[in-house]
C-alpha cells in the first residue's frame, strides 16, 4: 500500500506547503495532493493558492513525489489548456504529476463565478468529452471533435507526454463508473462510500483503488480523547481514522487486504512535520515491511 498526502493548499504559505512536501517525501509517503476550488468549501472567506501553480511549485521543491490534486474540477479549464499544463507538468517534473479530475463537487460555486453548467448530468457529459479531447491530444496526432461542449478543427499538441499520465477519477455514482472503466488508472473511493466497494468493483474495469480518509494518529502517551474530538471538530463530515501507530497499521493493513492499494492521507492536524515523520516511521515503515 502506498500512502499520499492530502494537503488542501488553503490557510497555509508556500513556505509552509514545501516543508511539509518535503517531510513526507523523507517519511516515504510517494505522492502530495491538494484540491482545486475557486474558494474554499466551508472556508469561503479564508486564503487559498491555485492547484496547477501549487503542483508545479511542489515538484520544482521535491525530488520523488508525485504531484497533482485530489481532484481537478473539469468546468474550470478547457481541456486544449488542461491538456498542455498536464504535459508540461509532466515534462517538467520527471513524469510525477498525476492527473486527478471530476465534474466539480460544490454547485453552488459554479454559479457564483459564472463557470459551466450546476446540473449533474451536464457536467459530467462535459468530463467525458474532456477526457476524450485529452486522449486525443496526448497521441499527438491532428485532432477533429464535434461534441457538444467540446469543438476542435485541425488541433494538434506536441510535445506528447514522456509517459503516461494517470488519471485518477473518484465517485460511485453510474456516470462516473463508467468513465473510470473506460479511462481512469486509479477509482478513488471516498471512505465514507466503503460499503460499496466491493459490490461496484466490477464496474469500474483494470483500475486499481484508491480511498480518501481522514486520519489522527495519536502520539505514545498522547491525549486520544482530545485529538479525537479536534478531528471531529474538524471533519465531522465523515468517519476518520483515529489511533496509535499499531492500530493504523492494522487498519491499513485491513483495507490493503480488501484490495486497496492507495490512501489519500488527510490528517486532522494539517500535518506538520513532526507528524508525517511519525507517522512515516509508525505506519508506512511497518506496512512496507509486511508488503517485502
Amino acid at each position: 500500500m502506498e500512502f499520499v498526502l492530502y494537503l488542501p493548499q488553503m490557510r497555509i504559505s508556500f513556505e509552509e506547503l514545501v516543508g511539509r512536501a518535503r517531510a513526507a517525501e523523507a517519511a516515504g509517503f510517494t505522492g502530495i495532493a491538494g484540491m482545486d476550488h475557486l474558494a474554499p468549501p466551508q472556508a469561503e472567506d479564508q486564503p487559498m493558492f491555485d492547484a496547477m501553480v501549487t503542483a508545479t511549485w511542489l515538484a520544482a521543491h521535491t525530488d520523488r513525489l508525485a504531484v497533482g490534486s485530489l481532484v481537478l474540477c473539469d468546468s474550470f479549464r478547457h481541456p486544449a489548456v488542461l491538456a498542455r499544463q498536464a504535459v508540461s507538468l509532466e515534462h517538467a517534473s520527471g513524469g510525477r504529476f498525476e492527473l486527478g479530475i471530476g465534474w466539480g463537487s460544490v454547485p453552488g460555486e459554479l454559479q457564483a463565478f459564472g463557470i459551466g453548467a450546476t446540473e449533474p448530468a451536464e457536467r459530467a457529459e462535459r468530463l467525458r468529452e474532456t477526457l476524450q479531447v485529452l486522449r486525443a491530444l496526448w497521441s499527438g496526432e491532428v485532432v477533429d471533435f464535434d461534441g457538444h461542449y467540446h469543438s476542435l478543427r485541425g488541433a494538434r499538441q506536441v510535445p506528447v507526454p514522456r509517459s503516461r499520465i494517470p488519471i485518477i477519477i473518484g465517485g460511485t455514482g453510474r456516470r462516473t463508473l463508467a468513465m473510470v472503466r473506460e479511462f481512469a488508472d486509479w477509482w478513488n473511493v471516498h471512505a465514507g462510500a466503503l460499503d460499496q466497494l466491493d459490490a461496484r468493483r466490477s464496474e469500474v474495469g483494470d483500475a486499481r483503488v484508491s480511498i480518501q480518509e481522514v486520519v489522527g494518529l495519536v502520539p505514545a502517551g498522547g491525549d486520544r480523547e482530545a485529538l479525537t474530538a479536534q478531528v471531529d471538530r474538524r471533519f465531522g463530515f465523515t468517519s476518520p481514522a483515529v489511533g496509535g501507530g499499531p492500530e493504523l497499521v492494522d487498519h491499513f493493513g485491513a483495507l490493503a487486504m480488501r484490495g486497496i492499494e492507495r490512501v489519500y492521507t488527510w490528517f486532522g492536524d494539517f500535518a506538520p512535520p513532526e507528524t508525517l515523520a511519525a507517522f512515516g516511521e509508525q505506519v508506512i515503515a511497518p506496512l512496507r515491511g509486511q508488503g517485502s
